[in-house]
C-alpha cells in the first residue's frame, strides 16, 4: 500500500492510472493527431478512425479492453476524470476530423452527436466482448472486413447526410 501511496498517492490514483493506459492502448493519442494533421480527404480520414475504433472492439487484447468495458457498463468517479484528462484531447481531434468531413463547425452541438454516431457502435461491440450474450456477440462473431466495411459505410452515409442538412 506504501508503494501506491508513494507513487499512484492513492489506491484510486493507480485505478485510474489502469483506466488511463487502458485507454492509450485502445486509441493512441499520437495516432489521431497524426491522421488530424495530415492532407488525406476528410472521409478517408474518418474512415481511419472507424479503423482504430473497430479493430480496438473486435480485437481480444486483454486487461485493458476488459478494463474499459466494466468502467463503461458500470461508471465510478474515475470515468469523469479519464474522459476530462485523456478522453478530452482525444474528443477534440476526432470532431477535427468529423468537421473536416462534413462541413459542420466544431462548435456547432451537431458535430458533437455526429461523434457519438460514429464512436457508439465500436462502444458497443467492446463492451459486448464482455460476454454479453446478444446480437452484439453474434456481430463479434461476423468477420471482421464485413463488420468494418458496413461501419464504414453506414457512419459515411449519415455523417454525409448531416452535412448536407447543416449546409441547407
Amino acid at each position: 500500500m506504501a508503494s501506491i501511496n508513494y507513487h499512484f498517492g492513492s489506491r484510486g490514483g493507480l485505478y485510474q492510472a489502469a483506466l488511463a493506459e487502458a485507454h492509450g492502448r485502445l486509441i493512441q493519442l499520437d495516432v489521431l493527431q497524426q491522421l488530424a494533421n495530415s492532407s488525406l480527404p476528410g472521409t478517408t480520414k474518418v474512415t481511419r478512425v472507424i479503423d482504430v475504433m473497430i479493430d480496438a472492439a473486435l480485437s481480444d487484447r486483454g486487461w485493458y479492453a476488459r478494463i474499459l468495458a466494466r468502467e463503461l457498463l458500470a461508471p465510478s468517479s474515475h470515468l469523469k476524470v479519464l474522459l476530462e484528462t485523456v478522453g478530452q484531447p482525444k474528443l477534440s481531434l476526432i470532431e477535427c476530423i468529423l468537421s473536416e468531413a462534413t462541413g459542420i463547425p466544431q462548435t456547432d452541438p451537431a458535430l458533437l452527436r455526429c461523434v457519438v454516431s460514429v464512436a457508439a457502435p465500436a462502444l458497443m461491440l467492446l463492451v459486448g466482448g464482455n460476454g454479453i450474450p446478444g446480437p452484439v456477440q453474434q456481430v463479434r462473431q461476423m468477420p471482421k472486413e464485413d463488420v468494418v466495411t458496413h461501419m464504414h459505410r453506414f457512419a459515411l452515409a449519415g455523417l454525409q447526410a448531416i452535412g448536407q442538412l447543416h449546409r441547407s
